[in-house]
């Protein structure tokens, strides 16, 4: 699992290298590993009126969804930036996540040093919104 982990982050970092974030300076990178072995790549991309920006992770997401690909066909997800600490996740970017990812789904937190802490949206947003039936 470790390599498939490190072959994950590596996308990431290879997604994180697409990013437009001229007023931040702050690129990040994240990946979706699909079950018939593809993986989407996706970059944070900033805009001059900051509020229409957008997360990697969000638009990795949105990317996979907008390709034909399902929710239940992501296996693992990774978020890479340039911090001191494995990255975490914007609180819009866990409710999107909450969304689409399965509760046990191994999210894939790195830094570029390659330290990783490996988590899943449970532990990322606890008590984030929830579907509700019959509405």
């Amino acid at each position: 699992m470790k390599e498939i982990y490190s072959k994950l982050v590596d996308a990431a970092i290879e997604g994180r290298n697409n990013s437009y974030s001229p007023y931040s300076k702050f690129k990040v990178g994240a990946a979706a590993l699909l079950k018939d072995g593809t993986i989407i790549r996706g970059c944070n991309i900033e805009n001059i009126s900051y509020g229409l920006s957008c997360c990697a992770e969000r638009n990795t997401i949105f990317s996979l969804i907008c390709q034909g690909y399902k929710c239940e066909d992501i296996v693992a997800f990774a978020v890479v930036g340039d911090t001191k600490e494995p990255i975490s996740p914007c609180g819009a970017c866990r409710q999107v996540m909450a969304e689409f990812f399965k509760k046990d789904m191994p999210i894939i937190l790195a830094n570029l040093n390659k330290d990783i802490k490996v988590t899943n949206i449970v532990e990322l947003l606890p008590y984030g919104f929830e579907e509700i039936e019959n509405v």
